[in-house]
């Protein structure tokens, strides 16, 4: 019994100690905006920023000064109050949603501090501020307390969850989503609004390369979120051949750490393009730091997390971020919710205790100081949002909004599936109506489109079939406003579907930009260039060099050269391969024609020697050397002359074969003459003295066996050279620049020159008989002749075989054609033109006494 009694006394204790503390609080009013429902839902929402920070933060010695006091009024986000209140009335003029049951809320500001956002936390569990914990002062607010709505960044959901989750209360964080928030929260993370992030790195991606921006800067905040993105983004661009010129991270506007504005603005100047990835508040020490110190005049791509169009020093913002280009989830825009904004005014909402400051900011009204009380004084009482100007509002749902507005329709919708769980259980009674318990509504919400995440497992969520973005660019209008305008989308199904498109004749490039800018580390090498790496750079840094000879660069940045085919040639600026130009030595050549002219000539006079010998054969001249060998000489020489027609024109398999064979062959039998006749000459020279027993030589057979043993060794060789490897027609690709060469291949080097050699050794064999007969009778002697003709014949030779290795194309061509007919004229001048002139002009000095005197 005493133990009952004493349990009795310390229950009675306990819940006086409960009223007493309520009543002391409830002297200090609540701050929020509440309105009275038989459910309630709570919203911690962000609207201004307040609070001291580091005077010093940016140490540079500039002449600006920053305000020790930071207080920046977000007015753009009362918009997302406005979006809760509007849904709200909605659902609670539709009576089949919550069965005639009317739907609450009560809002806080907590600014952007998550102390604040903790401790209004509690105020809503509690009923009262200061709040206390594990007390409910005002059950007629907490118990009907269903869900929560709060959380404009990561850090201040985690600081609500931290709160929350302690209740099991279920959390719709309205933030952008992060992946990483369930891994900070111990207990029970908020549920957020999936976004497929690979397809954000996709869209941007695409706008990079479309532009060809290759060398871009990043700016994130300096959190969990700001990393993710940095490793993630910067793989891709890697994939993608782009390249990261700088990573900065932003700290809080009121954080302590100082930053080096030097470093901070050779970082902004590496780059036309920065890509921004944070929200209006994270990255709000940039906006202050643009303002104070530099104008950057980049290009932002950023995400519409990040409002380039608010801006605290108006009308700057267009200045500084012009032209910028913002990627936005693609959303159906809320129906109604424009006429709304257009009629919301404050007297039409006494309660807000927000719209008031609002207003004021809005419509510029100045303070007036009443019992220290804020009241409006020469403003608009009627006026209308819509005649805002963009950088403090804008009448377009904003995607923060957007998700306000989703997380009051999906905790109506838990709500209407749990009330419907009621009806058919026959449990609903209105008189006794209390607020479901929130931890009850986790199954209903865990069923719609909202994701939570842990740190044991990932996103839980429905499957994103497509995920579309739009793409706005801020710019001014010709009237002088300024707008965010649409110029291209994004749609992204998979890494292998995607669709982007862009109007690049809609967009603007801000104040400064006339002209698409360009962002890269090096600028692009021209055709005919390559890119060589710079040591210690990026790949996107590169000098340019020319291409090597013989390789091409047909397109800008390449980096390798390429070769240009066999049958092609590079141009003078070595962008481009021509076809190379095919050459030989044709009878149009002028040197061609030279070269016909003048064997047929030669031909000719070589004929008319024969017959001007022929008509005098009867003559001693003629017949003291055997005219039968002249005239052997006389056809070869001619021959000789006509073969070298036979190397000008297009080589084929027939003349390559005939060119080599006939000039071996007749110059063999030129040459075979020459040593007959030398012959002769010493037999016939010794023949005449008495008691010789050469007499017998002196027979017409013997030259003929000269001649005929001399040609036939020739005629072999040439017969083992067309059946091992025959000359035949080829090309030369490389020895001329633009030029292929057509020409005759002899195929066996050896052969050829053994054909060389014979004639050589042939040459060699008759300039030395002759040089030995020399000192005979000077009469009808052809011993003179003879050594000179074949001295110059084998100089001739001799000059051809290094001026032939050294020549290509024509000019190799031209350099045996000349030799042939250089020695062949050698031989017809110096061994047939004093006979011809004896014949001609002393016709009576060749008698037979002359000759043996």
């Amino acid at each position: 019994m005493k133990l009952l009694i004493a349990f009795s006394l310390w229950i009675v204790l306990i819940v006086l100690q409960e009223q007493i503390s309520c009543y002391l609080l409830s002297i200090s009013a609540s701050p929020g905006y509440y309105q009275d429902g038989d459910f309630v839902i709570g919203g911690l929402l962000s609207l201004k920023v307040s609070g001291r920070h580091n005077k010093n933060k940016f140490t540079s010695g500039n002449e600006y000064n920053l305000p020790e006091y930071v207080y920046i009024d977000f007015t753009k986000h009362y918009q997302h109050i406005l979006a809760m209140v509007f849904a709200i009335e909605k659902i609670n003029k539709d009576p089949n949603i919550l069965f005639n049951m009317s739907l609450g809320f009560h809002v806080f500001n907590v600014d952007f501090t998550e102390m604040k956002a903790m401790k209004s936390s509690m105020v809503l569990l509690s009923g009262e501020s200061p709040p206390v914990p594990n007390y409910s002062c005002r059950p007629e607010k907490t118990d009907k307390l269903v869900a929560v709505i709060g959380g404009i960044s990561t850090g201040i959901s985690t600081q609500i969850s931290r709160v929350l989750s302690l209740y099991n209360v279920p959390q719709i964080s309205y933030a952008p989503f992060d992946q990483s928030l369930g891994t900070i929260v111990q207990l029970q993370s908020p549920y957020q609004f999936p976004v497929h992030t690979a397809a954000l790195y996709q869209g941007i991606i695409q706008l990079l390369l479309y532009f060809t921006w290759v060398w871009v800067g990043l700016v994130v905040p300096d959190d969990i979120r700001g990393e993710l993105f940095l490793r993630d983004i910067t793989e891709e661009m890697m994939n993608h051949g782009l390249c990261v010129a700088f990573a900065e991270k932003i700290q809080g506007i009121l954080a302590e750490d100082k930053v080096n504005t030097k470093l901070f603005n050779e970082k902004f100047t590496l780059t036309r393009v920065i890509i921004a990835f944070g929200d209006t508040y994270s990255l709000l020490a940039l906006a202050v730091h643009t303002t104070f110190y530099t104008t950057f005049r980049n290009v932002w791509i950023t995400t519409s997390d990040w409002d380039i169009t608010f801006y605290f020093q108006q009308p700057k913002s267009y200045e500084y971020f012009g032209g910028g280009l913002s990627f936005t989830d693609r959303m159906d825009q809320i129906l109604g919710f424009k006429d709304f904004l257009r009629n919301v005014q404050p007297r039409k909402y006494p309660q807000d205790i927000f719209i008031q400051d609002v207003w004021m900011v809005l419509f510029e009204c100045p303070y007036l100081i009443d019992h220290e009380a804020r009241q409006l004084s020469q403003c608009e009482p009627n006026g209308s949002l819509s005649t805002r100007p963009l950088h403090v509002w804008d009448m377009n749902t904003s995607p923060c909004s957007s998700k306000v507005h989703a997380a009051v329709y999906a905790i109506a919708q838990a709500l209407h599936e749990e009330l419907s769980l009621r009806v058919e259980g026959g449990s609903l009674d209105k008189s006794v109506l209390r607020a479901p318990l929130p931890w009850k509504l986790h199954p209903f919400l865990q069923k719609g489109q909202l994701g939570r995440s842990s740190n044991k497992e990932n996103i839980v969520n429905k499957e994103i079939l497509a995920t579309e973005f739009d793409i706005f660019n801020y710019q001014s209008l010709q009237s002088g406003t300024k707008a965010q305008v649409k110029v291209g989308e994004f749609v992204f199904e998979s890494h292998s579907v995607q669709h982007f498109s862009l109007n690049e004749k809609l967009i603007t490039w801000g104040k400064y930009g006339k002209e698409i800018p360009l962002s890269v580390c090096s600028q692009s090498c021209p055709l005919g260039f390559r890119k060589t790496p710079v040591e210690g750079k990026s790949f996107c840094c590169f000098d340019c060099l020319p291409c090597p000879e013989g390789e091409i660069a047909n397109e800008t940045d390449m980096d390798q050269c390429i070769k240009c085919p066999e049958d092609q040639y590079p141009n003078k600026q070595k962008n481009n391969c021509l076809p190379k130009i095919k050459i030989f030595l044709s009878h149009e050549d002028t040197l061609g024609a030279v070269l016909v002219s003048l064997a047929i000539s030669l031909s000719a006079f070589s004929a008319m020697i024969l017959g001007l010998f022929i008509h005098y054969r009867d003559t001693p001249i003629v017949r003291a050397n055997n005219r039968n060998l002249s005239y052997v000489l006389l056809v070869s020489l001619m021959l000789c002359f006509f073969c070298s027609l036979i190397f000008i024109g297009q080589p084929s398999t027939v003349t390559c074969v005939l060119r080599q064979m006939i000039f071996g062959v007749v110059f063999s039998v030129a040459v075979s003459a020459i040593l007959a006749k030398t012959f002769i000459v010493v037999v016939a020279f010794t023949a005449i003295k008495p008691g010789s027993t050469l007499q017998m030589w002196m027979v017409t057979r013997l030259s003929n066996a000269i001649v005929c043993c001399g040609s036939i060794i020739q005629v072999c060789i040439c017969a083992v050279w067309l059946g091992t490897s025959p000359p035949f027609p080829d090309v030369d690709m490389h020895s001329e620049f633009g030029q292929i060469i057509l020409w005759c291949n002899e195929g066996s080097t050896l052969a050829f020159y053994c054909v060389l050699g014979y004639l050589g050794f042939l040459s060699s064999l008759s300039l030395l008989i002759a040089f030995l007969a020399r000192r005979l009778p000077e009469s009808f002697n052809e011993a003179k002749t003879i050594t000179f003709s074949m001295l110059v014949f084998c100089t001739v030779w001799i000059t051809f075989v290094p001026t032939y290795l050294s020549s290509k194309g024509k000019t190799m061509v031209a350099v045996e054609i000349l030799s042939i007919l250089a020695s062949s004229s050698i031989l017809l001048l110096c061994i047939f033109l004093p006979k011809c002139y004896v014949i001609l002009l002393r016709s009576g000095g060749h008698s037979r006494k002359k000759f043996f005197k």
